[in-house]
């Protein structure tokens, strides 16, 4: 089966209309179907035949429906009985519709050929996907006692009510420990501010240093007489 390409240039385009086959140019003629067609038939589009009740959907017959008496293949157009136009000699003409500015009343299934395509589109539409809707469980706004009481306030005058008591934070041993922590570092055993860490370094070094004066310096080990003597002995020998 000869493919239809797509071109954008239009000279290539009414070309490719022109040399077009008759089994492609049955299928140019296609139209589209009413709603109650394609609820029953199972088809959207289907090619115009002679003897199929039209709608004419634009253009300036819009709204005409008759039915259709010829199909020019060659000019890709239809003719409805009934809609005609008067020319200047007098003479009445059928008006040219195009086959995309039409919808399909009715069919005509004359032809079986025409009633195998019918169920052969009726067979191929895939069944509808059931829609499953999830129904969340409503949330129960349970009133506490605390809420009671506030309730009943509100009737009150604005001297006699009175706010909910706010709840203590509750604090964990860890954050305890912490802060209990940094209050002795802070605090000495008389309630003092202690001093910095700085501070603290730069004393114990300076007591380091005053330690390391008062100790007496270690004293210098003697060399023995022997030895002297020996040294003395070797260095007159030579």
């Amino acid at each position: 089966m000869q493919k239809t390409r797509q071109v954008k240039n239009p000279r290539k385009q009414r070309k490719i209309l022109h040399n077009a086959p008759a089994h492609l140019r049955h299928k140019l003629m296609a139209a589209p179907l009413s709603k109650e067609l394609v609820a029953s038939k199972g088809a959207k589009t289907l090619p115009v035949r002679k003897g199929d009740t039209i709608r004419i959907m634009r253009g300036d017959h819009i709204g005409f429906e008759g039915k259709v008496s010829r199909i020019d293949l060659k000019r890709y157009r239809i003719f409805v009985e009934g809609l005609t136009r008067e020319k200047v000699d007098g003479t009445n003409i059928f008006v040219a519709v195009h086959p995309s500015k039409v919808m399909i009343k009715s069919l005509n299934l004359d032809d079986k050929w025409r009633k195998a395509i019918i169920e052969r589109k009726h067979a191929l539409e895939l069944p509808k996907r059931k829609e499953v809707v999830t129904v969340r469980p409503a949330k129960k706004t349970a009133k506490t006692k605390e809420e009671k009481p506030v309730e009943e306030a509100k009737d009150a005058p604005m001297e006699e009510k009175q706010l909910p008591e706010e709840k203590p934070t509750v604090k964990t041993k860890a954050a305890g420990k912490k802060a209990a922590a940094k209050k002795e570092e802070l605090t000495t055993t008389e309630g003092k501010p202690a001093p910095r860490k700085r501070k603290e370094k730069a004393q114990t070094a300076k007591a380091k240093l005053a330690d390391k004066e008062k100790k007496p310096k270690a004293a210098t080990k003697k060399t023995p007489a022997k030895r002297k003597a020996i040294a003395s002995e070797k260095e007159g020998g030579t």
